[in-house]
């Protein structure tokens, strides 16, 4: 096999570059979906997809395409990338090193002047976040059939935006179809967003899965009143019960399974005055797992919390369960080859199951699917602190083009 070679200073000043784009000033970007920062991010990918000599293509949900032909062109390609939305004021790394690193890919087998049997394609999801337009992978998500077009165009940002109507203001509504079509398989690399890589000195991991996952939405009605003549046994305080159900969430993820994590993330409180008894509270429910039995038994036990605090306090409450994904093992194919290549590579290793949720868990439902992970410093992700060792950076690179050598010669 001709030796092929990625090129750091090139991969290191493209991604210099594409930092700057929404940066901000302490060190991390803002580029959330379908916002002016995040349209200059996509011009500039088109931009380089085309300066690699690739086929750029933009489909209804505008994820970018980058295709490289093969020997057999009519073959079903070897899709690999992520995405380069990011969270509000969020790290630099998280999605932006699988979509650069695949175009790396792209460049290094143009410098050896390698054409695989198989055509390849990098993609650049939209959407993947979630910040802006709920529910997150949307872009995959109708691509993989999992979400149909108008759902997605009709989701809502809080000013009322719609994903349709910003979609077509920033140009990326694209005339390719959304839809699932013939693919050999998928590798998306990642940063981890988690502490173990780290903790265990490895600069790599092979993604066996990803954890299942259940969003859930809460609003509890109370009633506003004065925070001073009051008297405390006649108030209906939604952000007391609203306390009383986040500790329960902490109690719930000590007991119900070992892996098992949760979070309150997001807290809407009305009228959200220092002198103002809480009436109206809106927040939101994060349960994980790679058992789905324990976040179906979460979600179960939170539910009669919700209920409890609720009529200690009388309120009146609303509950929805917003999203639900089920635990995801990738295909043991892609598994055996991200294996293989780092071996290939040379560097230690280790197996992990991600619980973050990624594209390729929508990927993995219409092809073979695996996933490479490099280490998050500190653990950390979804903040301006996020940082990823560069030469680790380019050891999860060489992996996934060694991965993506192997699937295109099939």
């Amino acid at each position: 096999m001709v030796d092929v070679a990625i090129d750091e200073q090139r991969f290191r000043r493209r991604f210099d570059e594409f930092s700057d784009i929404g940066a901000t000033e302490a060190g991390g970007v803002n580029r959330p979906s379908l916002s002016d920062e995040n349209r200059e991010a996509r011009d500039t990918v088109v931009e380089w997809f085309r300066e690699a000599g690739l086929e750029v293509r933009i489909d209804e949900m505008g994820n970018v395409f980058g295709r490289r032909t093969g020997e057999r062109g009519d073959a079903a390609p070897v899709l690999f990338g992520s995405h380069i939305d990011s969270q509000y004021n969020g790290g630099r790394y998280d999605g932006v090193v699988g979509v650069l690193g695949g175009l790396e890919v792209v460049e290094a087998l143009d410098d050896a002047d390698v054409t695989t049997e198989r055509p390849l394609e990098v993609v650049a999801w939209s959407n993947e976040e979630g910040v802006r337009f709920q529910p997150d992978m949307l872009g995959s998500g109708v691509f993989c059939g999992r979400f149909d077009l108008d759902y997605a165009y009709e989701r809502e940002d809080k000013d009322g935006n719609t994903f349709g109507e910003e979609l077509e203001r920033i140009g990326y509504r694209g005339d390719e179809p959304c839809e699932p079509r013939d693919i050999h398989c998928y590798f998306e690399m990642h940063v981890e967003q988690g502490p173990f890589l780290e903790r265990e000195d490895l600069p790599v991991a092979a993604v066996e899965g990803v954890f299942g996952f259940s969003w859930m939405n809460v609003t509890f009605e109370g009633q506003a009143n004065h925070a001073g003549p009051t008297p405390m046994n006649t108030r209906r305080d939604a952000f007391v019960a609203t306390a009383d159900v986040t500790e329960s969430v902490r109690r719930i993820t000590a007991t119900e399974g070992t892996d098992l994590v949760g979070t309150v993330g997001s807290v809407d409180v009305w009228p959200n005055a220092i002198n103002v008894i809480p009436e109206t509270v809106e927040f939101t429910i994060d349960f994980r797992s790679y058992d789905d039995g324990t976040v179906d038994a979460a979600v179960e036990r939170i539910q009669r919390e919700i209920a409890h605090a609720a009529e200690r306090e009388g309120l009146d409450y609303e509950f929805e369960e917003i999203m639900r994904v089920d635990a995801d093992p990738f295909d043991q194919d892609c598994i055996d080859t991200v294996v293989d290549a780092i071996e290939a590579v040379g560097c230690e290793y280790t197996r992990l199951v991600s619980g973050a949720g990624h594209d390729a868990n929508y990927l993995n439902k219409i092809a073979p699917t695996s996933m490479i992970f490099v280490p998050s410093v500190d653990g950390v992700s979804h903040r301006e602190s996020e940082f990823t060792e560069w030469e680790d950076v380019v050891t999860g690179t060489e992996v996934l083009l060694e991965a993506v050598r192997r699937k295109a010669a099939e």
